[in-house]
Parts: C-alpha cells; structure tokens; sequence
C-alpha cells in the first residue's frame, strides 16, 4: 500500500512551493527502500540548490540517517553530501553534511579513504573555523591508520600556512597524532617531526605550544604510548554519578576521590555509545517517533553486546548493588557482587500471563539468582511469589541458603524473587538449574488490585526455562588499557583450543556468540569482521572481578562446513585461562 503512494509522492519533488516538496522528500526517506534511494538522490540534486538552509539541514540529516540504514549504498551517499558540501550554505547545514560523511567513514570501512578525501578537499576552501577543526580533528584520528598516510599530511599541512591561529594549532595537533601512531614508520616520524620543528616559530603561542608537545611525544616511546596510545578513558555517566555522590556527603570529603573505582572503557566504545544516540535521534527523524531516550534505551536493553557497552553495563551493576545491598540477608555476602550479568536471560516468552527474567550475581563465597516477575493479568494478584530452583550438581558444591519470595505480585507492577547459593569451592562451578515459579492465586478486582473478601486462594505454580551458570557468569567484562602489553607479559598462562563449530552460518553470528559465553569486553572490531572468510578478534576481562584476562580468536568460514575457530586464553590466574577455553566446549 505504500509503495503505490511513493510513486505519486515523487512528483511532488518539483512542486513549486518547496515546503511540500521539501515534506515529500522526508516522507519518501521514512518509507523508501534501498531499491528506490539511487533514484531518489539523483532527483534531489537539483532540488538542494532552490531551498533554504532550514530545509537543507532537515535533508541532510535524513541522508545521514541513510548511511547507517543502507551502507551499501555508500558511493551515491558521497557523491551527494560532497556535491552539497560545494553548494553555498549556512554552518549548521554544512555541519549536518560533514558529520553523515564521518559517519560513514567511521563505520564502512569500504569508503574510508574515499571520505577523508572528500573531507580534505572540503578544508581547503571552509570558512568555518569550527568544521576546519572538526575535520583536521578527525583525520588526524584515521589517517595514520589508512595505507597512504602521507597524502592527508599533506592538506593537514597546508592549513597550518594558510589559516589562521585556532585551525592552525589543530592542525598541529593532527600532525603530532601522525608521527605518534603505532604505524608510523622511521621514514614518517622524521617527516613529521621536520613539519612540526617548523611550527615553532609560529606566531602564535598555542600553536608552539602543540609543536613541542608534538615533537616530545614523537620523541619517546613510553610517553608516546602513555598519553597518545592509550585508548582508554573514564565511563562518564558513571564519573558524573559518583562524584555528584563525592560532593553531596559531607564525610567523603575528608577522603580523595577514587578514580579507580570508576570503570575505564575504550574510545570505541565511548564513540559507539554516541553513534547509538545518533542513530536514535535520526531514526526519530525518519519515522517522526517522539519516544523519550530513556524509553528508547531501555527498549535495546536485550540487543546484541557492542562496543558501546561498556558503560551502560557499568550503570547497570552499580543499580543492582545497590538493590542487593538493601536486603540485609544478601548485604551479609559482601558490600557488592564481583560480577553481575550484563543482560538478564528471558525465562518465558514476552507474551505468557507471568514474565520472568533471570539476572546472576557472583559474590566471593555465593551466587545469587535475582527473578524479576511481572503479573500480566489483571483478573489476578499473585501471593507468596518463589522460584524452586533444583541443580544438576551430582558433586553438591552448591548449597541453598536464602530463599526470598515476593509477599504480594500486583498486575503490571513488577518485583525480584530472590534465591541464594553458597560456592563449597573456590573454583567456577558449571551446573544446570530447572525453574519452578510457585505462588497463591487470588482472584482481584482490576480496578482496585484488592482481592475478593474471604478468597483465601489457590497453589498454582509455573514451569520456567532452565538457568545455566558457567564460566562466562564467572567473568567481569572490563575494557583493559594496552591489551596488548599485557598479552605479552602473561604467555606463560596461555591455553589454547581449536574448535570445529559446524553449526554456525557466518563469522559474524560464530564471534557474537562467542562474546556471550566469555562474558568479555569486546576490543576494536572484534564484532565487526570485514571479511566473510577470516576474522581475528580480542576480548579483555576481570576473573571475578579481579584477575586480567585477555582472549584471542582466530576464525574461518568455509561454507557448509561452518566456522573453524582458535581460542586463545591468557590471564594472570593461569588456571583461570583453562576455565574460559572450557565455556566454548
């Protein structure tokens, strides 16, 4: 029904008030497919030139929103946004068409060099001080890693004997990031380091400033890798959160504030985050959605780990401590679990009368199984909500001691059962748990959610999914600073696999899943492989929150054959290294 609709609509491209063409455009971006986007884009050409800015943003950032729904369409979307980029127009529209072609260069990887040339064609002739900063920014940030690094020095130089003094510490800046990144070779860093003597006798005190902070950090390894390779920074949300808390409690300030206590996470992931948002705020522009960003944060909750995890996880476990801290029957196992699950585990269908989901939390002695139970029948209120839980350990290295129900269950307000085990060892322990919800049945009035005087009720009870617990619920999925220094350091501890996994369709669906098992951190593109044949990926984690632990994969597809994998385990607990391998199997 909605492609017949399409057809006409794209007549009203050439109406002669550009109000509605301008509406008509919009509309066939929301309900276009990738079929009809070619078409589409060559018939709005013509059309940039005859609206206002006003407009010209609305598009641009409706094209940017493309990019990331059909990224095989990334030749037309460049060839759009750096034919609008030479068009005359305001900053906040050449702002909206810079930003959708760093996105596509950040996130396909196809039309990577394509973009940051565009880009630095772009900054030759931008009288824009803040985009020239923005773009010299960015390719100072992806040119070292490209194959002809020298070519983007080239335009980064240029700006520093053309502009004036704020475009020209940028690209200073750009420059230093050039001859500091790990790829750069002897010939390349004396190349910079030549470009950056220049700059000494800049004018301008910032400009000389960044050149002899460039040339230092060129100069030496350790602090090359210290404050120029060091890709991790702090989780802000998290930051903010706690010293919001600092600065309120009189008693905290007699104390320094504890840095280590707030989680690092990698760039990547802090950029996902903000790429997610993005998405979020484009999608509301294509669909004319209002909902709220809390709501539609909370509607991803159970999609696929990414790179951008980190802090929402960090959130997320600081939450759960404190909820667990209010019990006093499980503040007794430690101020805070060592591990909570990232994501809890749906242990009946979305659409059954009662919901439960599965959340574990890993103290030093016990485990916790947090149920969160939702009634969805309004006819009923619920009494004496537990979940039995019977184990598969023949070996009894699991004990029960706390076993907490839920006194009244409401329609459609949900609350935690709780049931508690004690570790008789201090190793992982992998069991199987079969799930029984049990509770009274009282019938109610819906509009109250008072039962009916003198119900006294019925047992009922519920079956549930099994709950597993393996090593991966063991493991604090933590991004690690200079992974790589510390894979080194750890040889000694490694345990390595090869695995035959048949069952798997594609490298991709193989490496997210194995991203769930280990329960790790995701590093670089680890999730993201750009081959369909091979893919290498790295993952970091705390064992229990404690010991360092980095795994590596290699894998290949072959088809009909499945996905042949390599893992490789190294940590600073060496028989923690055989416990991991142990989850794929």
């Amino acid at each position: 029904a909605v492609q017949p609709c399409n057809v006409d609509m794209e007549g009203l491209i050439t109406d002669s008030n550009r109000s509605v063409a301008t509406f008509a455009i919009t509309t066939l971006l929301k309900t276009g497919n990738e079929a009809s986007v070619e078409r589409l884009m060559k018939q709005m050409q013509g059309f940039m030139a005859e609206i206002s800015d006003e407009f010209k943003i609305i598009v641009a950032e409706a094209v940017r929103s493309l990019c990331g729904k059909f990224p095989s369409k990334h030749g037309l979307f460049l060839g759009f946004l750096s034919g609008v980029l030479r068009d005359e127009g305001g900053y906040e529209f050449k702002r909206a068409a810079i930003e959708a072609i760093i996105d596509l260069a950040k996130h396909v990887g196809e039309c990577r060099e394509v973009a940051l040339g565009h880009l630095c064609e772009f900054i030759e002739d931008c009288e824009f001080t803040k985009l020239s900063v923005r773009v010299l920014h960015f390719l100072g940030e992806e040119g070292p890693a490209t194959a002809r690094p020298t070519v983007y020095i080239r335009h980064i130089y240029n700006r520093v004997v053309l502009e004036n003094a704020v475009v020209r510490a940028a690209a200073v800046s750009a420059l230093a990031k050039f001859g500091a990144a790990p790829r750069a070779d002897a010939a390349l860093q004396r190349s910079v380091r030549v470009l950056l003597a220049r700059c000494l006798d800049d004018r301008d005190d910032e400009v000389r400033d960044r050149a002899a902070w460039g040339l230092r950090m060129t100069a030496a390894d350790q602090t090359r890798a210290r404050y120029v390779r060091d890709d991790s920074t702090f989780s802000l949300a998290v930051l903010e959160r706690r010293l919001v808390a600092y600065c309120a409690d009189p008693h905290a300030k007699s104390a320094r504030f504890d840095f280590a206590a707030v989680p690092r996470i990698s760039r990547a992931q802090e950029e996902e985050t903000r790429h997610r948002v993005r998405l979020d705020a484009m999608d509301q522009v294509l669909t004319g959605s209002t909902l709220p960003a809390t709501q539609a944060a909370g509607a991803k909750e159970d999609a696929p780990k990414s790179a951008g995890a980190g802090a929402e996880e960090a959130d997320r476990a600081a939450q759960y401590a404190r909820q667990l801290a209010a019990i006093p029957e499980l503040a007794a196992f430690g101020e805070r679990p060592l591990v909570s699950s990232q994501r809890a585990a749906e242990l009946t269908e979305a659409e059954t009368e009662y919901v439960v989901r599965c959340v574990k939390h890993v103290y030093e002695r016990h485990i916790v199984f947090q149920f969160d139970v939702t009634n969805t029948i309004a006819e009923q209120v619920l009494e004496q909500v537990e979940v039995a839980m019977e184990s598969d350990d023949i070996d009894g290295l699991l004990q029960p001691v706390v076993a907490m129900a839920i006194p009244v269950l409401r329609y459609d307000a949900p609350a935690a059962a709780y049931v508690a085990f004690e570790r008789l060892t201090e190793d992982a322990v992998a069991a199987s748990f079969a799930c029984t919800l049990k509770f009274i049945v009282k019938e109610c009035d819906p509009a109250t959610g008072e039962p009916e005087e003198g119900d006294d009720g019925f047992d009922d009870d519920y079956s549930l999914e099994a709950v597993d617990l393996g090593p991966g619920d063991f493991m604090l999925a933590t991004y690690i600073p200079d992974s790589d220094t510390l894979w080194e350091s750890l040889a000694e501890s490694e345990s390595v696999e090869t695995f035959a996994l048949s069952s798997f369709s594609s490298i991709e669906e193989c490496v997210a899943k194995v991203c769930d098992l280990l329960n790790m951190c995701p590093l670089d593109n680890a999730l993201a492989p750009r081959s369909k044949a091979a893919h290498k990926a790295a993952f970091t984690g705390k064992w229990l929150g404690h010991a360092k632990t980095v795994a590596r994969t290699r894998m290949a597809y072959q088809k009909g054959a499945g996905v042949t994998m390599e893992l490789a385990v190294r940590s600073e607990d060496p028989a923690v290294s055989e416990l991991v391998v142990s989850a794929i199997a």
